[in-house]
This record gives C-alpha cells, structure tokens and sequence, in this order.
C-alpha cells in the first residue's frame, strides 16, 4: 500500500495526531514564552478589571496610532481569571481559541479539497512556526480566529445571502479591529468580494453586525472625551505614508510569499544560542552557524516555490479581478479569488500605513497565503500523489524540529523561564497579587 493510501486510509487518526501534536506544542510555547511589554500591557488590563473592576475600554497602545478601540483585549485576560484565579486561565484560552480557527477553516478546506490535501492543511497550518511562535498572550495571537470567522462566514455567502453570516462576518472585522490595526485587511477584502460578486450579503444582517460593534464601542467613544491620549502621539508619519514608499509595499508583499514558505521570522532563524545543547562554545557556534544555513536555505527555496505557485494562482484570478460579471467558480476557484483579495488588502493596508509593518502585523493574513499551495496540492494528488504524501510528512517532521528548538531557545521563549513565575513577579511588582488584594480588602 502506497504512502498516499495509508494516509487516506488511516485520515482519521492522522488528522487527531496532528491536532494533538499542535496543542503540545502549543502548550510548551506557552509556558516557556518571555513576558515582555506586550504580554504586561494585556495582562494588566485584565487583572485590574478581574481583581479592581476597572474594565478598561480600550487595548494596548500600538506605535503611532494610538490604543486599539474596545475592550476585548480586556475581556480576554480579565473574564477567564474571574473564572479561575491563575495566569495560566487566560493563557489555556488563547490556544483554544487558536485551535477553534482552525476548525473553522477547517470546514471550508474539506469542502474544496481531497482528504490528502485537507491533511497538508493541518500541517501547514497546525504545526507550522508561523502559527505556533505567537502562542503568548498578545494581541496578534488572537487574530487568527477572527479571520477564520471571516473567511467561514464569506465562504457561506458565496451562493447565498444569510443574516447569520452576514452579520458574523461584519462582527468578524469589528472584533478584530478591538484586537490590533491589521483589520483593515479583512474590510478591503469583503469590500472587494462584495464589489467583484462573490459573496451575496444579507443587509439586514450588515446593519445589525455593524451596530452590535458600535454598541460595544461606546466605553471606549466616551473615554476618547475624556482621555485624548489614548487617540495616539504626534509623528511626522501619516495615514498613506505607506505609498509614496516603495519598501514598506514591497516588504508587505514578500510577507505574502513567507507566509506560505518556510522562511520563518528572523527571531527564530537567527536567535537560537544552543547553551541546552553543548558548554563548548565553538560547538555552538558551528550548530548555530548550521541551523542558519539550513533554514535560510530551506526559506529561501521555498519562498522561491511560493513565488511560482502564486505566478499561477494569478493566471486563474487575472481574466477577472477587476470583473463584475456573475462566475461559476467552483470552490477551491472560489478560495484563489478569496485569496487574492487578501493579498490586496494587504498592499492596500501597507500603502495606507504610517509605519512599516513586520511579520506580526500581517499574520492575520497567514492562513490565507497557504490557499494557492492548497489549490496546486490538489492538482499535486491528482497527478502525484505519492509525492505530496512524501512532501507532506518530510514538512511535518521539519516543522516539529524547528518548533521543538524555537520553543525553547529563541527570542520569545527560553526553557530557563517560567510563565507562571514571570506572571506572579509581575503582579507583585504591580501591587496586583492576591496578597495585595487582601491588604486591601481588609484595609477597606
């Protein structure tokens, strides 16, 4: 029996072991992570609104542009800990949620594609660097549902109007927008979803998603009155900086290629030291100096491999992006346009841009970039399958090499560290520990 045969025959039991592997991984990433000033800004909204009642109505501050609106960010880390006192309660839903994206996509990949290539998904997804190294408590981390949710929802509008997804899909970009500043990406691409026909919206359900987000912005609309400061600093960037330069668009746009390649952030290529490994300082070095050759070769190849793919997925976009004539599409056609629209939201986005944007302001676009790879895995089992059932396993075996080394000894996590430690010396610092909130009860 081929390779190919035994994944198809045994597609259950591959897909859990692959769910499970995820969330280990998921869960060492956590509790190795280094709290740093993103993490501190979350979690001390969220124990001040758990222990002090103080919900905050906005998020954490983002560079130039002020706090994001709303008080999710808040709600995320202050409402588990009212269920469970513990730093760990907001930190086991942040993975929950992560997984929950992928079931969500989940749902539309299987309806496009063969059982084989719906495997190559969850490796690509699940137990990808791109997606496991932002398994810390900060805003990013979370965005990967909300554009599950978006995509889901559109995916269902593509026949249909339907009040539900319509106002899901609305929700989508408002949630996400209490979250970080990258969901204009979403709004671009169901602006032009909805321009291109696409996707049939219910109006009704458009009204009553973008009132349920206004209604959950009033906190914040009032506290802008009365605190200007949260609105953003004074800089000599501004809204369209973006466009008149050509870097910040063009590095936008090779994050496109990155996303579905395996050239991962520079925090883990270049940051690993491999003390765990070896006291002997010139051993490190050759490892180290080794593990940078080979990722940065491997990166490089298939980023190479992602431009081809993407060179094709365009030739069956082009005769119609900028049509409005109604499209038979057939579903995995249909996820080529989708993509595109992504992938014009984020140049869209760069241009508009006051600051030039890194990986993480651009990973809500991260699941998006592996639909061309998925299109063409199709065509890969259809003609090959044997090959993709080989390319699929050595790519799950890489990425768990990679994770394992990643989520010990990089820039964001260190097997020397303890979340919960970091956690409680924060809060004792803070005047937030529950030792604290004792003092003060029994003063008051």
């Amino acid at each position: 029996m081929s390779l190919n045969q035994q994944i198809e025959k045994h597609f259950t039991l591959i897909y859990w072991s692959i769910f499970v592997s995820s969330v280990a991984l998921l869960l060492v990433y956590a509790s190795n992570q280094i709290l740093t000033g993103d993490q501190t800004q979350m979690l001390l909204k969220g124990y001040l609104g758990a222990y002090h009642g103080t919900w905050l109505s906005y998020g954490n501050a983002a560079s130039v542009v002020g706090n994001v609106p709303g008080s999710l960010s808040t709600l995320l880390v202050g409402l588990p800990l009212l269920v469970w006192d513990s730093p760990w309660s907001p930190m086991l839903l942040l993975p929950f949620i992560r997984l929950m994206s992928f079931f969500l996509f989940d749902h539309v990949i299987k309806q496009c594609f063969s059982p084989v290539v719906r495997i190559s998904f969850a490796v690509l997804y699940l137990l990808s660097p791109w997606f496991l190294f932002d398994s810390i408590i900060y805003n990013p981390a979370y965005l990967c549902f909300f554009a599950a949710l978006h995509c889901w929802t559109a995916f269902n509008m593509r026949e249909k109007n339907s009040f539900i997804s319509s106002f899901l899909h609305v929700v989508a970009i408002g949630l996400a927008m209490q979250i970080h500043y990258s969901w204009p990406i979403l709004a671009v691409m169901s602006a032009y979803l909805y321009y291109r026909g696409i996707i049939k919206v219910s109006w009704w359900g458009l009204v009553a998603g973008g009132l349920a987000v206004l209604a959950s912005l009033v906190p914040y609309f009032m506290e802008v009155l009365q605190n200007s400061s949260i609105q953003g600093q004074d800089s000599e960037r501004y809204i369209g900086w973006g466009a008149v330069n050509v870097y910040p668009v063009l590095k936008a746009a090779l994050y496109w290629l990155r996303y579905s390649s395996f050239l991962f952030t520079n925090r883990i290529i270049v940051d690993a030291n491999f003390h765990w490994l070896t006291d002997i300082e010139w051993l490190r070095m050759v490892v180290d100096y080794i593990w940078q050759a080979i990722l940065f070769t491997v990166g490089g190849i298939t980023v190479i491999c992602a431009w081809v793919i993407n060179k094709k997925a365009w030739k069956v976009v082009k005769p119609h992006w900028r049509s409005r004539q109604a499209l038979n599409l057939a579903s995995s056609e249909w996820l080529i346009h989708y993509a595109f629209s992504a992938f014009l939201g984020i140049i869209i986005s760069a241009m508009l841009s006051p600051i030039i944007f890194s990986y993480w302001h651009l990973i809500i676009a991260f699941a998006f970039a592996l639909l061309p790879v998925l299109y063409y895995a199709e065509y890969w089992q259809n003609k090959k399958p044997e090959k993709l059932a080989k390319l699929t396993t050595i790519v799950a075996a890489y990425f768990l090499v990679v994770n394992l080394v990643a989520s010990h000894d990089s820039n964001k996590y260190s097997y020397l560290i303890s979340y919960q430690e970091q956690v409680d010396a924060y809060l004792e610092k803070q005047g937030l520990s529950i030792e604290d909130l004792i003092e003060e009860n029994k003063s008051n």
